[in-house]
């Protein structure tokens, strides 16, 4: 037990210092490469903070341990939209902009709903397929109608990566390559830990994979999130969060159905689990939608909703 949770632990803390270099390292080699602006903070950053869950989840479904890499994709989409908000919002009002309501709300939401849907049952690898393609059509349509204002609403972000110095090739590759090995070894030390932790404590895979895998993956956002709202540096905060849901939904989704494709063991994740991640979605974006803003009451609510999400699951 103990050697599980050193595992596991000591897996998630490597993991989060591996993902943020990776994404520093593959933002300033796209930078290098000359690649436009809009296309690094919409597809490589959002790709980059979502390589956490894919590749833990990639790793156990290829471990044939299906049910830790769906509770993972589950509890991230729930936390990121619940205890990372929430937390932020407990200290300061987070906004909604129009561009967020208008494109990564409805886009954030029918992801979810589309990696539902097609979770009831086995998951196969032409689902898979539909979530990559259904991916690649989202940024597609995310590229093409928004480019002249993402470039605004990123470089700030792409800035703070880049930093003042001009990157260069070399050691940026280095950097990449090596943060993104320190990912997969960390992600086999997380699985390998969270199936011993859950064969102690007579645990299911799923609910592991909700709680602890997936806190620990989202350990990053909830972080960033926090610092944000104590700068008062908020205005892309639900932005982020909504395309980490999508990328979650989407990418990691088709990710896990590719490389290990069946049914999930736990029959209470697919369907509870399924059922809370769209109510919390659902509900939080009806409070973006009609108040355009995340205060600190909804914040603290949001908090108890993935508070109480957790002891449902945990009951069932």
């Amino acid at each position: 037990m103990i050697g599980d949770l050193i595992y596991s632990i000591g897996g998630l803390a490597m993991l989060a210092v591996a993902s943020d270099q990776f994404v520093k390292g593959a933002v300033r080699l796209a930078v290098v490469m000359r690649v436009a602006p809009v296309i690094v903070g919409s597809v490589v950053v959002g790709f980059g903070t979502s390589a956490p869950e894919m590749v833990v989840s990639a790793v156990a479904a290829a471990d044939d341990n299906l049910d830790i890499g769906v509770g993972n994709i589950i509890g991230s989409n729930v936390a990121n939209i619940s205890l990372v908000l929430g937390c932020a919002t407990l200290l300061a009002s987070v906004p909604v902009q129009r561009a967020t309501l208008r494109r990564e709300v409805p886009i954030s939401v029918g992801s979810v709903l589309l990696f539902a849907a097609l979770l009831q049952g086995e998951l196969s690898r032409l689902e898979g397929l539909v979530l990559i393609v259904v991916l690649v059509t989202v940024l597609g349509y995310v590229l093409q109608a928004s480019r002249r204002e993402q470039r605004v609403r990123v470089g700030e972000e792409i800035s703070d990566l880049v930093g003042e110095e001009a990157p260069s090739t070399f050691p940026e590759v280095v950097r990449t390559t090596m943060a993104l090995s320190g990912v997969v070894i960390a992600a086999w030390l997380v699985v390998t830990g969270a199936e011993g932790i859950a064969d102690e404590l007579d645990l299911t895979g799923g609910f592991i994979g909700f709680t602890l895998v997936a806190v620990g993956t989202s350990a990053p956002e909830l972080f960033t999130a926090v610092a944000a709202a104590r700068r008062n540096e908020i205005e892309l905060l639900i932005g982020n969060l909504l395309g980490s849901n999508m990328f979650n939904s989407l990418a990691v989704g088709g990710a896990i159905a590719l490389v290990g494709p069946g049914q999930p063991e736990d029959g209470d994740l697919v369907v509870w689990g399924s059922v809370l991640m769209v109510a919390v979605v659902l509900a939080s974006a009806i409070v973006m939608i009609t108040k355009r803003r995340v205060a600190r009451l909804e914040g603290f609510f949001l908090v108890v909703a993935w508070m109480a999400c957790v002891a449902i699951l945990r009951a069932l």
